[in-house]
């Protein structure tokens, strides 16, 4: 009957816009809820509620003051149905005492605004009130049933929908608003170490990680002066996935319920006390974001617990890596954020008289992001109190961890200025750079960036050029560089050939630094770059080296089809055949490229290939190259793409450059990962127009090599490397590597007397925070913590006969054994957070990661000169080690700062719960353990892996991470033997002796008389102090003659009464470009058999042909191959492999690789079936570089600065 009585909007009253009658007090009841987990049966979630009742009574016509009482707080961590809230008393006394003071606000017309409260009631608990407040603020229009307007709320100015229906009978509206807090004039949110990230737009449209949505719905009853809410409800929901949040997402969900008890007339005067403006219903974030939201600390009294934290940490790090420690340095680096400069200035002077307590604060203080860490540092360069290695250590992460703030780089500047600064090159260096970082984290959030910002370097750049002063002109340029500041490219182009005539007298180093400093200004100012870059390009008087350079550049701008246009005819009249050969294959590659930041401009790039095939497609590998592979998954919403680059000039015989790098992308975002860049100036000064070498560097080469590499012929200004590191996408370090036999012969001296070196590295890879307000007034939180913590310890002593004297050539006579003993290891820690963090409570879903790697060596090394032998001794370590563990888990998780110690993390999969399967989910708990053993050398190597999942299947791929994952690889080592004709209880450990005895390798350069002796021969043995040595002989034997080499090796079983052998027969044609190999082993080489042929042919289209034949084989061998066979088709029709089924011979597998205009033909066949691919790139180096040099890498990107090697 009521839905009868809804007709179209009428006007009941003249104003319908909520009211509040000042002579009235209004009694109202309030239930906040929150929930998070992943709204899936059986699977632990997280929450809290928030209860109490409020009274709102007027002041006066427009002030009203708030009182809250009645106040509880509860918990929610388990599995709902099963679990439920539970009271938190020590929190519910902690909220009440400060909600219930007094609460002023000014409301108008249905609009809050001007709160205000004590001055000392905190942040939090005034956006808990704004929560509350909230159920007030609704703009009504009685003309018009549905309308759209931007207002201000909690989540900042937003675009909000509303609907209205009228219920003639009981004279009420009923108000929906939908706010659309994805499109907000001013919203209010965080991005927090997100500053050296590349935002795509592409990317962002192949899907999101992140959506939200937020409902109100009021019930506004007519009054005679306008109308009063008598119900209010807000549901808020946040979807969350590391992926696409279509593939399955953590969901947060925040309910908000209000309900009018009764209404009274006011009887006295209300009592505000002294209240100071909190603002508007605006959310405020708290200021310095202390409270890491994977950790609950409390922050009072931080001194204290710091000081014991750092000794216990440097104590349980001295000798060996203690992983299960690890996460205490975040715990610290909470602590150290919590001070104040005072307290910093405080644990200097009781840290700092011990080395590791002193190295250990040093570490930590750079996450003090803020004015405090710089205001601590330019007192320690002021009293010069520290070492030059210890501030440019410490100096480096403190400037790129530092907040993005205008201030911040003002106060930054004074380091370029302080005399300590440069007190070593090194340090100079180091400030510089890392002040270009502070300068591009800024400008990425300051928009437009002042120039005020840059200047320094500015002044810097132009003063080396006018002095003509190379050092200080390379370190300014690749700060401008780090800094990429759109006005600096006025400074940058006095540097670049074709735009100054001074540039044209520069040193090439110094313009290949000019090009280079361009490549942040590609994103920032493209066109202006393009056009820089695109006349370089063009002018064939510029060095190669410049112009490829130019070219990378160029193409990292994203240009239109117009330009790539450009850039191909340019090519097509190129002369220089290394300038054509690099920019044609970074463009080829490019072509192919498959991540969203490429989509246009890979077809543009396709289009010119095609062009360009005809001319420079047959170009070799000899010239200059330029390799990518990348990959990019849409449901995963991440890839990645590695670069390498090979510059070559016309008459090196090694590269002039090489560069790699990498990128991740994920979210929407691109990260530059590690790029290490080398170039050889020295190097191929040393080796030009050296005769007796080829450009092809051939196995020959080498002795003629070891005679000209003489380094007091290279002159002295110039270095044999230059080598530079960055990190994501800053320059951290470069340096000159020169002949230095000072360094080498203080080495020398040190092993003599015994080396000793301790060195431990905690280190916050990557601290990325995205918080935005939520309808109760509570902070959603999405944030990532990376952490490593690396320990090495080596102790080392060498002996020297005789010893050096005067020069390191003495030691090629001598005879030398080094003894070193030590640990190396990492424990990395990953954490993600979804939930509602504040200062006072948590709750969320918290991923938890930990991988260690541990690997200890005790090894004696020996070499004898007279009889070219050489012997390794490695002795294994008395106790288990595990070398690698890798555990990770999902919880629901629930702390509070009043009982900390009753904090709860419930795996989200409980462990010991019975899973039903049904049509949507999967139970997935393998469990395995391997040990590979070697008896002869008393060793075994085990793997344990267990895995519980429960999979939704409909949440692909983010079910994969749902659940617990243990994997395990230790060394298990059998050290005791029982010593025969003794009694059981005596027993001995067994040492480990390899000994490696070498026959003059020269003799194989050489080519000396042939006799019958082997060439080389190696023995691996392991020794027991009571029993016959035992392991394995090998021995190679050589035979040249001018059409044919011969090669043969035979291993065998070192035992009595064992005929367990290897033979292997290798025939190399010199002629017909062949090779045969044939294996044979078992008794006397006799059960099994496989021959292997290699065959090239040259011409205009040069191939390589590889045969495999085979006779009896093990069975395991068997058994592999079926399971290659099986693997292959599936695999090969994935990477584009046509397949013909033929019957090919059954014991044969063969494959064929031709050259084509567009990279390889590739012809594989296997017993039953033919596979081809027709111009197929060969991504495999890129592929294996890539994943080498750069994911292991980033996350201790730290070490790669000069600061982290040893003193010697």
């Amino acid at each position: 009957h009521d839905q009868q009585k809804l007709v179209p909007l009428l006007h009941i009253v003249a104003n319908e816009s909520p009211t509040l009658n000042p002579k009235k007090t209004y009694e109202y009841k309030y239930v906040g809820m929150v929930n998070v987990g992943r709204d899936m049966p059986d699977l632990a979630e997280a929450g809290i509620k928030l209860q109490c009742t409020f009274k709102i009574t007027g002041v006066s016509m427009h002030t009203f003051l708030l009182g809250i009482s009645n106040v509880v707080f509860e918990e929610f961590n388990g599995i709902p149905g099963e679990s439920s809230f539970r009271l938190a008393p020590n929190l519910t006394k902690h909220l009440a005492a400060e909600l219930t003071r007094p609460f002023t606000f000014e409301y108008t017309k249905g609009q809050v605004s001007d709160i205000k409260a004590a001055p000392e009631v905190s942040n939090t608990i005034v956006n808990i009130v704004r929560g509350i407040l909230g159920f007030l603020h609704v703009t009504v229009k009685t003309t018009q049933r549905a309308y759209e307007l931007t207002e201000v709320g909690i989540h900042g100015v937003c675009q909000s929908s509303y609907v209205i229906e009228e219920n003639t009978t009981t004279k009420e509206l009923y108000v929906t608003q939908v706010v659309d807090i994805a499109n907000c004039q001013q919203k209010v949110a965080i991005y927090d170490g997100m500053a050296l990230t590349e935002e795509n737009k592409i990317s962002k449209e192949r899907g999101e990680n992140v959506v939200a949505t937020v409902k109100y719905a009021y019930t506004v009853k007519s009054t005679g002066s306008g109308g009063l809410i008598t119900q209010a409800s807000a549901n808020e929901r946040h979807h969350f996935s590391p992926f696409n949040v279509k593939g399955g997402n953590s969901k947060l969900q925040a309910i908000r319920n209000i309900v009018l008890l009764k209404e009274t007339d006011t009887v006295g005067k209300p009592v505000t006390g002294q209240v100071k403006s909190k603002g508007n219903l605006m959310y405020q974030i708290e200021k310095g974001l202390w409270q890491m939201p994977i950790l609950m600390t409390d922050l009072t009294k931080p001194v204290p617990k710091i000081i014991d934290l750092i000794k216990h940490l440097a104590q349980d790090n001295i000798h060996q890596l203690n992983g299960a420690t690890s996460a205490d340095v975040l715990n610290l680096i909470q602590l150290l954020r919590s001070t104040t400069q005072e307290d910093l200035e405080l644990l200097w002077k009781q840290l700092s008289t011990n080395n590791e307590h002193r190295r250990w604060f040093l570490d930590t203080v750079v996450e003090v992001t803020d004015e405090r860490v710089l205001k601590f540092l330019q007192k320690r360069f002021k009293a010069a109190d520290i070492s030059a290695n210890e501030a440019g250590q410490t100096l480096l992460l403190a400037f790129n961890h530092l907040s993005a703030k205008l201030e911040l780089v003002e106060m930054a500047k004074e380091f370029l200025t302080l005399p300590f600064s440069k007190s070593h090159i090194l340090l100079w260096n180091t400030v510089v750079l890392s002040y270009g970082s502070l300068v591009y984290k800024v400008c990425a959030r300051v928009n437009p960036c002042p120039v005020i910002t840059v200047q320094p370097l500015l002044n810097m750049a132009t003063n080396g050029l006018a002095k003509g002063v190379k050092e200080d002109m390379v370190v300014a340029l690749k700060a401008l560089g780090n800094a990429g500041h759109p006005l600096s490219i006025k400074t940058i182009i006095k540097f670049l050939p074709g735009f100054s005539a001074k540039a044209d007298t520069l040193p090439t180093s110094v313009k290949t630094v000019a090009v280079q400093s361009l490549r942040h200004l590609a994103i920032r100012d493209p066109h202006k770059v393009q056009d820089i870059t695109l006349t370089i390009l063009a002018q064939r008087t510029i060095t190669a080296e410049i112009r490829m350079l130019a070219s990378i550049i160029l193409l990292e701008t994203k240009p239109p089809v117009a330009v790539i246009s450009l850039v191909t005819e340019i090519l097509l009249h190129e002369s220089d055949l290394q300038v054509a050969s690099f920019a044609y294959s970074r463009l080829r590659s490019l072509a192919m490229s498959r991540t969203p930041d490429n989509h246009y401009l890979s077809t543009a790039c396709n289009i010119a290939v095609k062009t360009l095939a005809r001319k420079l497609g047959r170009l070799s590998y000899r010239f200059s190259q330029a390799l990518r592979l990348d990959w990019f998954h849409d449901d995963l919403l991440a890839g990645a793409s590695g670069e390498f680059f090979i510059l070559r000039n016309g008459t090196s015989v090694i590269p002039t450059s090489i560069i790699s790098k990498g990128k991740l992308h994920f979210i929407g975002r691109i990260l530059q990962l590690v790029e290490l860049g080398v170039r050889a100036e020295g190097l191929n000064e040393l080796f030009k127009d050296r005769s007796g070498i080829t450009k092809d560097f051939e196995v020959m080469d080498f002795a003629t090599i070891m005679k000209i590499v003489n380094f007091q012929s290279l002159p002295k200004d110039k270095p044999l490397l230059s080598v530079y590191a960055r990190v994501f996408g800053q320059e951290v370090s470069f340096v000159d590597l020169n002949q230095d036999p000072c360094l080498l012969w203080n080495i020398i001296q040190n092993l003599q007397k015994g080396l000793s070196w301790h060195w431990t590295k905690p280190f916050l890879t990557f601290e990325t925070r995205f918080i935005q307000p939520t309808c109760l007034g509570l902070p959603a939180e999405i944030s990532k913590y990376y952490f490593s913590l690396t320990a090495i310890n080596v102790n080392a002593k060498a002996d020297f006969n005789p010893p050096p004297k005067e020069h390191l050539h003495e030691l090629i006579n001598a005879d030398i054994s080094l003894d070193t003993a030590g640990f190396s290891g990492s424990a990395k820690d990953f954490f993600a957070f979804h939930g509602i963090s504040t200062d006072l409570f948590q709750c969320g879903a918290q991923l938890n990661s930990k991988t260690i790697v541990s690997l200890p060596w005790k090894i004696g090394m020996k070499r004898n000169t007279n009889d070219n032998n050489y012997e390794i001794n490695l002795v294994p370590t008395k106790k288990n080690t595990e070398l690698l563990t890798v555990n990770f888990n999902i919880y629901a998780v629930s702390r509070n700062i009043e009982d900390l110690s009753l904090a709860k993390m419930t795996p989200m999969t409980p462990e010991n719960k019975d899973y039903e399967e049904n049509k949507g989910t999967e139970v997935y708990h393998p469990k395995l353990k391997y040990c590979a053993e070697a008896s002869i050398y008393g060793t075994a190597i085990c793997t344990e892996i267990e895995v519980q999942r429960v999979h939704y299947l409909k949440e692909y791929p983010l079910y994969y991470f749902l659940g617990y994952t243990l994997k395990t690889v230790k060394p298990v080592e059998k050290i005791k033997i029982q010593i025969h004709g003794a009694p059981p209880k005596h027993t001995a450990e067994l040492m480990f002796r390899y000994t490696i005895f070498v026959r003059s390798v020269y003799r194989i350069q050489k080519g000396l008389e042939l006799t019958p002796d082997p060439v080389l021969t190696v023995k691996v043995l392991a020794f027991s102090p009571k029993g016959k040595p035992r392991g394995y002989e090998g021995s190679a034997y050589y035979t040249p003659t001018t059409q044919m080499d011969d090669i043969e090796l035979i291993i065998s079983e070192v035992a009595e009464e064992v005929n367990w052998k290897i033979c292997a027969d290798a025939n190399i044609d010199k002629i017909q470009s062949g090779a045969k190999a044939h294996f044979k082993w078992g008794a006397e080489c006799q059960p099994y058999e496989v021959a292997v042929k290699v065959s090239a042919v040259g011409g205009t289209k040069p191939s390589i042909n590889v045969e495999i034949n085979w006779g009896a084989v093990p069975a395991f061998i068997q058994v592999v191959g079926q399971r290659i066979r099986e693997y292959l088709p599936g695999m090969s029709y994935l990477m584009g492999f046509h397949q013909k089924h033929e019957k090919n011979d059954e014991q044969e597998v063969s494959a064929t690789l031709a050259s084509s205009q567009e990279g390889f033909d590739v012809k594989v066949k296997i017993p039953e079936k033919t596979l081809h691919h027709n111009s197929i790139m060969l991504f495999l180096l890129v592929f294996v570089w890539f994943f080498l040099t750069n994911f292991p890498l980033y996350s201790t990107a730290n070490y790669l600065s000069p600061w982290n090697f040893p003193t010697i």
